[in-house]
């Protein structure tokens, strides 16, 4: 049976009725309160040996009272709970010392599983005073952005190598910068590197720098991405797209903690972390011999996995406020949107992610003069894109193969051409007398271009020379594509 004496404090009679209950019934001596000032006083007179305490109090927030606890009981565990569930609510926690956050709601399972291994490794925590925060690296409230807060919280203080996966789009390298930005590393450098971006055969010397005369062209010594992220963190971005020459030397860095320049030869110790992200899996390049599994072990010693915008739909209200709030600061009008409009973008699949996302949002910022948007104008905006959930038409396949139907006439009903001339049909309806935004042709092709080349991608698992088949283009055409669609998408998070 589980024994220890547990503090709660927490401003809400049933929460502190609830937890009372479930830690008594788990064999724990429990005290709650209503107030921060009785919790500091039963914490000054030595009792209690766990704390888990709301944020938000009458008499004091939890944040103010956190640094005092440490500093006079620095072994004792405290388990922040908090409805504010933002990223910057984990962050304090975890700067503040805490030994755990928890977003309300929470199950009552993992709360008492957390103060059984709480009370089992008693540990004490640095203590380092909370700094008040501006802005927000990242935005949501939904259960599956809560978990990242809480593993990015977790790794704040750590060097442990991080492997982040998801698709184009979903914030690879805003949750990279946070690692960052409030971590131990925050005094050094931040240096990002596009693996897709840079030719392969100038992809050893960008990392690890080269000496005059290495090869032609090498006029002068230049330093790499390693030395210029000394004493900070280096972001790997689209590792799956390193040749094999230069995995090899990145797996001898983080094995041995040193390399050597292209051209050199004195070993060159290195103090970075290295924060790594891809958009493909990782495990098919290693079936397919493009990537070394000794070095995907190395880089994934912790895998965070970001969802894509269709499942943290429930975010969308909250992204769509920071970003008309970015884009009033940068000059353009500022905006609000309609129930009505947050729900039908609630319902589009958003093949582009937060991306995507974003570059709507400036979309409608500065091209519409009206202060609340519509439902009307984000219909236009978002084109004839079948919304996520939605059913699709089953014999759309076959009218795209030239089928014909039982009769023998083609499904015209059904064809891709008809359904989009029914859209633009609605589209300019839905304008009146008036006409929609200049562009209309850019947009729609722009509408049509971007999941045409994922699915294709997706169907042939990341093979360009397939896709490229599929779709009838030549290979470099659709690298181009490929990396125009990237670039053009990635503008507007940097």
């Amino acid at each position: 049976m589980a024994t220890g004496n547990i503090l709660v404090a927490d401003d809400d009679g049933a929460i502190r009725t609830v937890l009372s209950q479930a830690l008594t019934r788990a064999g724990y001596d429990v005290r709650v309160t209503g107030t921060a000032g009785t919790l500091w006083r039963w914490v000054q007179a030595g009792e209690g040996d766990l704390v888990i305490t709301d944020v938000v109090m009458p008499d004091e927030n939890a944040f103010d009272l956190l640094p005092r606890i440490k500093k006079l009981r620095p072994e004792l565990p405290i388990i922040v709970m908090s409805a504010q569930n933002t990223f910057m609510t984990a962050i304090k926690a975890s700067e503040g010392g805490a030994y755990d956050y928890l977003p309300k709601p929470f199950d009552l399972k993992e709360l008492v599983t957390i103060v059984g291994r709480a009370l089992s490794e008693p540990r004490a925590q640095a203590q380092k005073d909370p700094d008040e925060f501006e802005g927000m690296p990242l935005v949501g409230r939904s259960p599956a952005m809560q978990e990242i807060y809480r593993t990015l919280a977790r790794l704040m203080q750590t060097d442990l190598t991080v492997m982040v996966t998801g698709e184009s789009g979903t914030g690879k390298e805003l949750v990279a910068r946070a690692l960052h930005d409030y971590g131990k590393r925050a005094r050094g450098p931040f240096v990002a590197i596009n693996m897709a971006a840079i030719p392969r055969d100038l992809i050893e010397s960008e990392l690890f720098g080269h000496e005059k005369g290495a090869f032609t062209g090498a006029n002068s010594r230049s330093a790499g991405r390693f030395e210029q992220a000394e004493g900070g963190t280096l972001f790997l971005d689209e590792i799956g797209d390193m040749p094999m020459e230069a995995q090899t030397r990145l797996l001898r860095v983080l094995q041995q903690g040193e390399y050597t320049t292209v051209g050199g030869r004195t070993p060159i110790k290195t103090n970075v972390r290295i924060v790594a992200a891809t958009n493909k899996d990782q495990r098919v390049l290693i079936q397919q011999g493009l990537f070394r599994e000794d070095l995907f072990f190395r880089l994934n010693v912790v895998p965070l996995r970001l969802p894509p915008l269709r499942e943290r739909t429930e975010d969308i209200p909250d992204l769509v406020r920071h970003f008309f709030k970015i884009a009033a600061a940068e000059g353009l009008p500022l905006k609000h949107m309609d129930n009505a409009a947050l729900d039908r973008m609630k319902r589009y699949r958003w093949p582009g992610n937060i991306r995507e996302l974003e570059n709507l949002i400036r979309r409608l910022a500065a091209l519409y003069p009206q202060e609340l948007v519509s439902e009307q104008l984000v219909e236009a905006e978002l084109g004839f894109d079948t919304p996520a959930g939605a059913p699709k038409a089953a014999s759309a396949g076959p009218a795209l193969n030239g089928a014909a139907n039982p009769s023998g006439a083609p499904a015209e009903d059904e064809t891709l051409s008809l359904a989009v001339e029914h859209h633009l049909a609605d589209l300019f309806k839905q304008f009146g007398e008036q006409l929609p935004p200049p562009g209309l042709y850019h947009r729609i092709l722009r509408e049509i271009e971007y999941p045409l080349i994922s699915a294709a991608l997706a169907a042939t698992r990341g093979n360009q020379i397939k896709a490229a088949e599929l779709l009838g283009l030549n290979r470099n055409t659709l690298r181009k594509k490929v990396r125009d669609l990237d670039v053009r998408m990635m503008r507007s998070l940097r």
